[in-house]
């Protein structure tokens, strides 16, 4: 099974990213990669609450995971430290083999030296049916919008 990693420096405090990775209309609006809309079903934010989300492609031919054009999927939420750390257990809601299983994704917030948060992020367990540089791209596109959102409120 694959690892991506992101690395990002917000100009931000840690607890304002924090919020953003724990609050459902903040997630609509940031995790999603670019040319695709999202869709909050369902989130509860606490240590054994779940989610749901739908991302579609703004492209119908593109093929998603679960649906014609859309990638739904859901978790819980493994650990949550404020202002530290986020652990999600997600998997994509699908038929196919290849798609399918657990992924662990790790959000870490430390300070840095420069001023604001420094993000880590770790996906693992990635199913063999996704390509890592493709998710990795995708996380990175999301992990920006993040960043631009915290940076415009703070």
């Amino acid at each position: 099974m694959a690892t991506t990693r992101v690395l990002k420096h917000i100009r931000a405090p840690r607890d304002v990213v924090y919020e953003a990775i724990t609050d459902a209309a903040a997630v609509q609006r940031w995790m999603v990669p670019e040319g695709m809309t999202s869709e909050v079903h369902h989130f509860d934010a606490r240590e054994g609450g779940t989610f749901r989300i739908s991302l579609t492609y703004d492209d119908p031919t593109s093929v998603g995971k679960t649906g014609a054009n859309t990638d739904s999927f859901q978790g819980r939420f493994e650990k949550l430290v404020p202002g530290r750390e986020v652990i999600q257990v997600v998997e994509f809601d699908t038929d196919d083999p290849d798609t399918a299983g657990e992924m662990t994704i790790t959000y870490s917030l430390s300070d840095a030296s420069a001023g604001g948060t420094i993000l880590t992020g770790i996906h693992e367990n990635l199913p063999p049916g996704v390509r890592p540089e493709d998710n990795e791209q995708g996380w990175q596109m999301s992990i920006d919008k993040l960043a631009r959102l915290v940076e415009t409120r703070h």
